[in-house]
């Protein structure tokens, strides 16, 4: 078999095998919802009729639209700074240094016993979901830009210096490059943690939203509502990390991947 076929194979086998994960988690969750009754643990017959009556009203579209839309404009607002501060500093070792304790400190703070004081300072609309977001954000994207950096070799700084590269050459041409891949982990876990924690902030106060829709359907004892909602949610960390993945291999189309690493047999 020709080289340039066996990732192709690798993808074929990976989307089979999540293929056959799928139905045996719908077996069992089935068997479940058989076992201890519906209203305990919807079953995915019943879902999946729920989410058709929701997408016919139209109302679904709605309230995903709203988590998605906090969730992103946090993500935004708190992840941009978490990622250029790092670089801001980067030549600033006793700054950096500085802030250091801080930073661990504010990244200790459980966010939820944050929701109160934005509820008091944005109010009960988006706009307090999205700090509670832009702080999670900050956060993991600060730390992993920063270990990016710290793990660049500073003798591949000082040759390309000495070579005649200035700071900004220095910054395209090694620092970004080295740090790009800490960025893009750092995005995979705070991207998925934004679309949840604007979910749970709908919760403490929202009408719209699909953390408002989990939070109802419970208050209701409607199990069925509950894990439609929460399957959504689910649907869109899934969305968003497959764009994330074709932003990534954009931005690094020069890096090999490590599927074509694994499919020549040599450990990346």
């Amino acid at each position: 078999m020709a080289p340039s076929s066996k990732p192709a194979k690798l993808r074929n086998h990976a989307a089979r095998d999540r293929l056959i994960v799928v139905a045996a988690w719908l077996a069992v969750w089935q068997l479940t919802s058989a076992l201890v009754g519906a209203q305990w643990v919807s079953s995915p017959v019943l879902v999946a009729r729920e989410l058709g009556q929701w997408a016919q009203t139209y109302d679904i579209y709605q309230h995903a639209g709203y988590t998605l839309l906090a969730a992103l404009l946090g993500f935004v607002i708190g992840g941009v700074p978490g990622m250029l501060l790092p670089f801001a500093i980067r030549r600033l070792p006793f700054v950096a240094n500085t802030l250091e304790p801080f930073m661990v400190a504010g990244y200790a703070v459980p966010k939820l016993a944050l929701m109160p004081l934005f509820l008091i300072w944005f109010g009960i609309g988006m706009w307090s979901k999205v700090a509670l977001v832009a702080s999670v954000s900050f956060f993991l994207i600060y730390f992993n830009t920063m270990a990016g950096i710290r793990a660049i070799e500073p003798q591949l700084v000082r040759v390309a210096e000495i070579l005649g590269a200035n700071v900004r050459q220095v910054s395209r041409k090694i620092v970004f490059p080295a740090t790009v891949t800490f960025i893009f982990t750092g995005i995979r876990v705070s991207l998925p943690l934004s679309i949840g924690g604007a979910a749970i902030a709908e919760m403490f106060s929202s009408n719209v939203g699909l953390g408002y829709l989990i939070q109802m359907s419970a208050t209701n004892f409607d199990s069925t509502g509950s894990f439609a909602a929460i399957l959504v949610l689910a649907g869109l960390v899934a969305l968003t990390n497959m764009v994330v993945d074709r932003i990534e291999r954009r931005v690094q189309a020069w890096k090999p991947r490590a599927n074509e690493f694994i499919a020549e047999g040599i450990a990346p």
